[in-house]
């Protein structure tokens, strides 16, 4: 893959091709931070474990401590609110830094000295996940999010209480009311073999966590005090986070109706089994293997296949 020179004088291996922009996201608010080798970006379509992902990023860097304020210290870096205040608090950061984004990779680009970690669940738990998010949302926080200027699009709307009727919307419109679902896990996909980008299932981190947190510091050549160990896996537990919301939780959980325990839900998979028809789920499958292929298709599905293989034993290779 041939390696582009963009503004800041940095070598990519992927440049930002195209932007996105929504009532959420713009994806060039990324233009006002100046990259630093060595920096760690979290990304996921959505409620896929991204904020699980920081605090494990986080509980490796900071080896361990309590009271890490994940939320305030690795922001979502193209969430339209508050971004001037953001990009400052990041470019005054010493330690390394851990990003969090929602962008597709077509536009956020690929540094080649920067380190991605791309979160996968299969999108019907992504989705009933995202149900409550948005059900529990206060309306002050869903009002900041609509009316912040240079929206593009639609104002986000509360669900409806059927989680079902939510899902066929979200499946017919392709990944509605945020962005596409499809587009978005292709892409990361394509690049799982990049030495620089890891992907990474909710499935992985719900079977075997103390693995996933071996995995990740591996890729990320952080070494592993193994006398704090027991103590970074605790941290990153479940219900550790539910109950520590407030330092997890994007602004510790305040624009939600019970607080961080409403944004850090359940954390479970299969909610939709008991809901979906057989048609409903047969489409589904269907259509992951069209947009995605077969091999892909499972790995979102599982959390099983060659990219978890590839983040287990760190066999990634240079693309040419």
């Amino acid at each position: 893959m041939a390696h582009v020179e963009v503004a800041q004088g940095r070598s990519v291996r992927l440049a930002r091709t195209r932007e996105l922009r929504c009532h959420l996201c713009d994806s060039t608010l990324w233009n006002g931070l100046s990259l630093r080798d060595g920096d760690i970006v979290i990304a996921s379509w959505a409620k896929s474990g991204t904020t699980w992902t920081q605090q494990i990023v986080g509980q490796l860097l900071f080896q361990g401590a309590e009271e890490v304020e994940v939320a305030r210290i690795s922001p979502w870096v193209d969430f339209r609110l508050g971004a001037g205040d953001r990009i400052a608090m990041l470019e005054a950061q010493t330690h390394r830094r851990f990003l969090k984004t929602h962008l597709p990779v077509y536009a956020l680009g690929i540094d080649r000295d920067v380190r991605y970690i791309y979160l996968a669940r299969d999108g019907r738990d992504a989705v009933w996940s995202l149900h409550n998010h948005y059900l529990t949302m206060k309306p002050e926080r869903l009002a900041a999010i609509n009316d912040a200027p240079g929206r593009v699009g639609p104002p986000l709307e509360r669900p409806p209480e059927s989680v079902r009727d939510w899902y066929r919307a979200w499946f017919e419109r392709d990944g509605y009311p945020v962005w596409p679902y499809w587009d978005h896990v292709r892409g990361w996909w394509a690049f799982r073999r990049l030495p620089n980008v890891m992907l990474l299932h909710f499935n992985e981190l719900k079977r075997d966590l103390p693995g996933a947190i071996r995995a990740i510091a591996a890729f990320l050549d952080l070494p592993v005090d193994e006398a704090r160990l027991p103590a970074i896996v605790e941290h990153c537990s479940f219900g550790y986070m539910k109950a520590h919301a407030a330092l997890v939780a994007p602004g510790g959980g305040i624009g939600w109706a019970d607080g961080g325990a409403s944004f850090i839900h359940k954390g479970e998979n299969g909610r939709w089994r008991a809901v979906l028809t057989a048609e409903d789920r047969a489409a589904y499958e269907a259509r992951a293997v069209a947009e995605l292929g077969p091999e892909a298709a499972h790995w979102l599905a599982t959390g099983e296949g060659p990219a978890a293989q590839l983040a287990q034993t760190g066999q990634h290779v240079e693309l040419s």
